[in-house]
């Protein structure tokens, strides 16, 4: 995995959570507390959009495997994976 995806899947989320919990240490209070949640919550939905789409990409490598699986069984009239009769 390259240092930029790294960066981007991993630290980039973290390091806002974590400015999040700084500035509600900065100032424990329920007025203060509104800029650090979105700190929280937008770091969450960093890390939640990397999830979705390496699950997205996942899911085209599948599609991609059954295209092929049915294509070799047109042509051969069995599936990749059954034993030669």
């Amino acid at each position: 995995m390259s240092r930029l995806l790294f960066t981007i899947r991993y630290v980039l989320p973290t390091a806002v959570i974590l400015a999040g919990f700084v500035l509600f240490l900065l100032n424990p209070t329920v007025e203060g507390a509104e800029g650090p949640a979105a700190f929280v919550g937008a770091g969450l939905s960093v890390w939640l959009l990397n999830v979705l789409h390496r699950v997205g990409v996942d899911g085209d490598a599948d599609r991609a495997a059954e295209d092929a699986a049915r294509t070799y069984f047109d042509r051969h009239g069995r599936w990749p994976d059954e034993a030669v009769r």
